[in-house]
C-alpha cells in the first residue's frame, strides 16, 4: 500500500474503531490527518503520534495531497469532506476496507458479535502477547495493557475487533473468528430487521477460508439459530454441555474460577481477573483460538489471570463516603442485564443505583420495551436525556418518555433528569454510605462518576 498511497485523511478520527486503525498506520509511517467534533483524549493522543487533528468538519481539512479518505460509520454522505474528496476523485473508504487492508497482509483473527467484541479481542491480545506471538491490534475500547485501544506487533497475527453496525465487517477477510452473540441491534441499517441481521453474520462466517475457523458461543440462541447455514468448520464454547469447549464456575465474584472441558475432556482451571458469566464464556471464545492457533495452555491460563482489563467494562473509577463508583459501556439491554448481574453478584450487600443514559433515537425506540424491563434488577434507576450520537431527534422517543415507560411496567423506582448536570447536583441528596453507583451508556455518562467523585 505505501508504494501508492502515502497521506490517509479519516473523518471521524477520533471514533472508538477509527482511532485504533490512525495509530497503527501512523506506526507504520504514514502521514496520517482527520477531522472529528471534539478534541479529546483520543485525539490528543493522536496528535502526540503526529496525526494532524481538525475540530469540525470542513473542506479545507482534506489536503491537496490526500491519497484517501476513510470515513466512520457515523458520518453521513452530505459531509462537506466527503463532497470535496469525491469533487477531487480522492478514493473514499469505510473503515472496514481499511482494516481489511491492513488484514491482508496477516493472519487475521476477527472478533464479532452484538455484544462483549471489545472484551473478547483484548483478552485475545493478552493471550497472543503472553505467548510472545507479538500480534497487531485493533480494537474499539482502551486496553489497560497497552494503555491505547490499538498496537503495532511485529508478528504474524492481526487481532481486531469487526464491526457489524453497518455490515462492513463483511469487507474483513479473517483466517478465524469469534461470534459471541447475534442480537437485534443497529436497526437503523438493519432495517430488514433480525433478519437481516442474521444475513449477515452468516455471510461473515462463510468467509472464513476453508482452512479457517469460527469460534462461536453455542448457549446463544442466536448464533444457534444461524449455525445450520454455516459452510465452514465451527467450534462451540459455552455453558451447555453440547458444547465442544464448556465452562464449570467454581467461584464468582470479582476474580471468577471456571473448569474448562474440551470435547468433555478437563483442560485446564483458570482464574480470570474479570467478574461475571459473561466474561467467562469472552475467556471461552479466547480459548478457542488459543487451542486452534496451538498457543501453549500454561500461557493462555497465565494471561487470562493476569488480564488487566479494558476501559469502561465494570470499571472500578472509585470510592468516597463510602459510594463505591462503577462505569460501563452497556447501553443495550443484554448488555445492562449481564452488568446488572454482575453488579449483585460482586456486591450483594450494596444499594445499587444506577445512572443510565440512553443512546441513539432509534435504539431506544427499536428497543423501548426492553429498555423498560431490563432494570428490575437495582433498586434506584437515574435516567437522563438520549445520547443523540449524531442522529436526529424522534418525536416521542426521550429519556423522559422512558422514565415513564419503566414507571407503568416496573417497580423500579426511577428519578428522570433533564441533564447530567442536573444529575450530578442531586448525587450528594440521593446516594448514601454503602451505595454502589453504576454509570451505564456508551456517551458521555462515563464522566458523571469522575465529576462525582472530585466533588463528594
Amino acid at each position: 500500500m505505501r508504494t501508492k498511497v502515502r497521506h490517509i485523511h479519516m473523518i471521524g478520527i477520533g471514533g472508538s474503531g477509527m482511532s485504533g486503525i490512525a495509530e497503527v498506520l501512523l506506526n507504520q509511517g504514514y502521514a496520517v490527518s482527520g477531522s472529528d467534533v471534539a478534541m479529546g483524549q483520543v485525539t490528543k493522543r493522536l496528535m502526540k503520534l503526529g496525526a494532524t487533528v481538525f475540530i469540525g468538519h470542513g473542506p479545507d481539512n482534506v489536503a491537496e495531497n490526500v491519497d484517501v479518505v476513510v470515513k466512520s460509520t457515523a458520518i453521513p454522505d452530505s459531509n462537506p469532506e466527503l463532497e470535496v474528496a469525491r469533487e477531487r476523485g480522492i478514493p473514499v473508504i469505510p473503515r472496514a476496507e481499511m482494516l481489511a487492508e491492513l488484514m491482508r497482509l496477516k493472519s487475521g483473527i476477527a472478533v464479532a458479535g452484538t455484544h462483549g467484541k471489545t472484551t473478547t479481542t483484548s483478552l485475545m491480545a493478552e493471550v497472543f502477547a503472553a505467548a510472545g506471538l507479538d500480534p497487531t491490534v485493533i480494537i474499539g475500547g482502551r486496553l489497560n495493557a497497552y494503555g491505547s485501544n490499538a498496537y503495532l506487533g511485529e508478528g504474524e497475527y492481526l487481532i481486531a475487533e469487526a464491526d457489524e453496525s453497518d455490515g462492513s465487517f463483511l469487507c474483513l477477510t479473517p483466517m478465524l473468528t469469534v461470534v459471541t452473540n447475534v442480537d437485534a441491534d443497529h436497526l437503523d441499517h438493519y432495517t430488514g430487521g433480525i433478519e437481516e441481521i442474521d444475513e449477515a453474520f452468516v455471510q461473515f462466517m462463510n468467509s472464513t477460508p476453508f482452512y479457517g475457523l469460527n469460534v462461536v458461543c453455542g448457549d446463544d440462541p442466536g448464533v444457534r439459530r444461524l449455525l445450520p447455514r454455516v459452510r465452514r468448520r465451527v467450534l462451540t464454547y459455552g455453558f451447555g454441555k453440547d458444547n465442544a469447549i464448556r465452562a464449570q464456575v467454581v467461584q464468582s465474584g470479582l476474580r471468577g474460577i471456571f473448569r474448562v472441558f474440551v470435547h468433555g475432556e478437563h483442560w485446564a482451571d483458570v482464574t480470570l481477573n474479570q467478574p461475571g458469566r459473561h466474561n467467562i464464556l469472552n475467556a471461552l471464545g479466547v480459548i478457542g483460538v488459543a487451542i486452534e492457533a496451538g498457543l501453549p495452555k500454561e500461557k493462555v491460563v497465565e494471561a487470562l489471570a493476569g488480564f488487566g482489563g479494558v476501559g469502561r467494562r465494570f470499571e472500578i473509577k472509585g470510592e468516597k463516603r463510602g459510594v463505591l463508583v462503577v462505569d460501563d459501556y452497556g447501553h443495550h439491554p443484554a448488555e445492562i442485564r449481564a452488568t446488572l448481574e454482575t453488579a449483585r453478584a460482586c456486591y450483594p450487600d450494596r444499594r445499587l443505583v444506577v445512572a443510565f443514559q440512553p443512546h441513539r433515537f432509534t435504539r431506544t425506540q427499536a428497543l423501548f420495551g426492553e429498555f423498560c424491563t431490563v432494570f428490575e434488577n437495582c433498586d434506584l434507576l437515574l435516567l437522563t436525556e438520549i445520547y443523540a450520537a449524531s442522529e436526529a431527534p424522534i418525536p416521542g422517543v426521550s429519556g423522559q418518555s422512558l422514565a415513564q415507560g419503566v414507571r407503568q411496567v416496573s417497580k423500579t423506582a426511577v428519578e428522570y433528569f433533564q441533564s447530567l448536570d442536573e444529575m450530578l447536583a442531586a448525587l450528594p441528596n440521593i446516594l448514601r454510605p454503602r451505595d454502589l453507583l453504576l454509570t451505564l451508556g456508551a456517551g458521555n455518562i462515563t464522566t458523571l462518576g469522575p465529576r462525582y467523585l472530585e466533588q463528594a
